[in-house]
């Protein structure tokens, strides 16, 4: 297990590179990735089950015993991404199927990596955890919402069918790890050293599966779809930041806000994605799992030479 520990750890720190490298091994040789869109859905149930594992109770607390930061952050969540995701569409007129596609990343809820780079940014963990874990539990009734909102216009949306994938995709496989947690723990803190590694191989796979599939879209539409994501990422982090700033929260919790509102769940958004739109409306989610793991490192760079204000 420690062996297997040790590998999560490594590949965790060079995650970007090798996200890179796969993305691009995938584009070259798409046959041999193919195979895995079909089991993207299984995949991202897989991180899901792995992200129940080592929720707590305590996880939830500080809603309880702070709600402010925690409302703010998770109403910023579902305001700003969604937001600036259908700004950046009709600024750059992107093709509906791209467009769908960002507004879809843009409507998930944050993702799990966000909160270990919010504790090496020295940002308010607690706080990003709880920020995590509402969002999530909330996706099922948000997403649909938000998509119905947004993206009606170019192409049907079923709220009551999304609403049924995400509690299947993501609020079972989590509950389930939880109880196992509940009632079997320690076998859970043996294996939980492993979820690591798990969980990047399966988003490592998404990756390869969406890229693979959208080879010919991703040849065209590459270069326009990178600065729109980029900036979509970018315009997160900076307005999570501004929004902490406004409602004078302390440095800590802008950090943790701003990097829990500029990282999404794209996993999700793959998923939402293959399963009820064209293939090629994945692609925001697969380019926007490579931006937000260059652009968390790189703030985690800034902040944690940073001394925090108190």
């Amino acid at each position: 297990m420690h062996v297997v520990e040790r590998i999560g750890q490594v590949i965790s720190k060079y995650f970007a590179l090798i996200v890179i490298f796969v993305s691009v091994t995938a584009f070259l040789v798409p046959g041999a990735f193919t195979w895995i869109q079909p089991h993207i859905t299984f995949l991202l149930g897989v991180i899901m089950f792995g992200m129940g594992l080592t929720m707590k109770a305590s996880d939830f607390a500080i809603v309880a015993k702070r709600p402010t930061p925690v409302i703010i952050g998770v109403v910023a969540q579902f305001v700003l991404m969604p937001g600036i995701a259908f700004a950046l569409t009709q600024v750059f007129n992107l093709p509906y199927e791209l467009a769908v596609g960002v507004i879809l990343v843009g409507a998930c809820p944050g993702g799990t990596a966000s909160n270990v780079m919010v504790f090496l940014a020295k940002g308010d963990l607690p706080l990003s955890v709880a920020m995590t874990s509402i969002s999530t539990l909330l996706a099922p009734i948000m997403t649909p919402a938000i998509m119905f909102l947004l993206a009606s216009q170019w192409v049907d949306v079923d709220p009551g069918s999304m609403f049924m994938s995400i509690v299947n995709v993501i609020i079972i496989p989590i509950a389930l790890g939880i109880l196992l947690r509940r009632f079997l723990p320690g076998t859970v803190d043996k294996s939980v050293g492993a979820l690591p590694l798990v969980s990047i191989l399966a988003i490592l796979a998404i990756v390869t599966a969406v890229v693979a599939v959208n080879k010919d879209n991703l040849a065209v539409t590459a270069g326009i779809l990178f600065i729109v994501v980029l900036l979509h990422n970018t315009f997160g982090l900076l307005l999570g930041y501004v929004t902490a700033w406004l409602f004078k929260l302390d440095e800590t919790k802008k950090r943790a806000v701003s990097i829990e509102i500029g990282m999404q769940n794209s996993g999700l958004g793959a998923s939402l994605a293959t399963t009820y739109f064209e293939p090629i409306t994945a692609l925001p989610s697969a380019i926007f799992s490579v931006i937000h793991n260059i652009t968390g490192p790189i703030m985690v760079s800034i902040w944690s030479k940073k001394p925090v204000e108190k």
